[in-house]
């Protein structure tokens, strides 16, 4: 026998439906910027430059998973899909949603970060207008770094915040705290016209390392970097000037005849002066970290080990700059490791073991 449901009976229900969905997607966005969850995983670099711009690889995302990571930073540069202001490569921003629905799918955090901005890039070449600047460049350049953001902002607006998250710009330098606030708060503002419960995170200055508490009224995250020092980070790397004349570096590391920097020098100088934003409300995540290749693989794992147990006791999560290639453990072109291949990888077991002990 089959009961009737009257009109009235149904409208009932179908209110009831759509209040306990809103209530799902209400809780799924209650992401605290204040005390972030202790994401762990990797860079993702397939956007990183325009020379670099492919799609993003499936097969990262499921090994990822399969390890049991949560996270994904993917340093994007806005040249990707921007054709002109204002004007942009509808073919490009759906590999990036692509890249979310892979994260979505697997349950990983993905933070979409312009590491390239309009305005603003750390690596060469200088952008034509200049975010920082007083001048008319530096309005239109905050203008289109905006809209940048609103359309983001729009795109993903129906992706919860537990999902996906926005690292406004990669690593400003050494400019003033109210210069680099000016210009994130255009953003910030841009961001939350059109969905007020994004999560939005802001690099430290000076390259990420030093905290800005002149952004905590932003209510926004911040995320820092664990590079230092960079005698260990970027030994050799060919893109830093003289670290070719570098010592061989060495875990605690030796500065002349009175200087060593080792676990309490790095809680000292890169967590005390985080966790002392982080009494202010403002949470805290690695954004990057890693060493390149050219650094003894032995002195690496030392100093990841420290830096590892740095952040587990900070409640930090973390970000490796890259997961395959120079920094990474897959694929890294270490000449002082043995790999072992995985579904087509060369993994440095050593180091993934490390990585993976640190998510208990």
């Amino acid at each position: 026998m089959v009961n009737k449901i009257t009109r009235r009976e149904m409208l009932a229900l179908g209110a009831v439906f759509a209040m306990t969905n809103l209530t799902k997607k209400s809780e799924a966005k209650k992401v605290d910027y204040r005390k972030l969850p202790r994401w762990r995983g990797f860079n993702l670099l397939n956007k990183f430059t325009l020379q670099m711009n492919k799609p993003y690889d499936e097969s990262d995302f499921d090994l990822i998973a399969e390890w049991g990571f949560d996270f994904v930073r993917l340093p994007t540069s806005y040249l990707c899909w921007t054709i002109s202001p204002g004007v942009y490569k509808e073919d490009v921003l759906k590999e990036i949603d692509q890249a979310i629905a892979f994260g979505r799918e697997r349950k990983i955090h993905v933070n979409l970060c312009l590491h390239r901005a309009p305005g603003y890039c750390v690596n060469p070449p200088k952008e034509p207008l200049d975010l920082w600047s007083d001048g008319e460049d530096g309005v239109l350049a905050r203008d289109q770094f905006a809209a940048q953001w609103r359309m983001f902002s729009a795109r993903y607006k129906d992706i919860p915040s537990d999902q996906l998250s926005f690292d406004l710009v990669n690593e400003p330098g050494s400019i003033s705290d109210s210069v680099y606030v000016r210009a994130m708060k255009e953003a910030v503002e841009a961001i939350r016209a059109e969905d007020p419960n994004r999560l939005i995170i802001a690099d430290g200055l000076y390259w990420g390392n030093h905290p800005v508490p002149e952004l905590a009224p932003l209510h926004i995250a911040q995320s820092t970097r664990g590079y230092q020092p960079m005698q260990i980070s970027h030994y050799k790397a060919g893109w830093v000037s003289g670290s070719d004349t570098w010592q061989t570096p060495t875990w605690p590391l030796k500065e002349g005849d009175n200087t060593v920097i080792d676990k309490t020098w790095l809680r000292k100088n890169m967590i005390e002066p985080f966790q002392d934003l982080q009494k202010m409300g403002v949470g805290v995540h690695v954004g990057e970290w890693g060493a390149f290749n050219k650094t003894p693989h032995t002195v690496v794992i030392a100093w990841m080990k420290d830096q590892l147990s740095l952040w587990r006791e900070a409640g930090w999560g973390w970000a490796m700059w890259n997961f395959s290639g120079s920094f990474g453990p897959l694929d890294s072109g270490r000449e002082d490791v043995k790999y072992e291949n995985y579904k087509g990888r060369k993994v440095d077991k050593e180091m993934l073991d490390l990585l993976l002990a640190d998510k208990t």
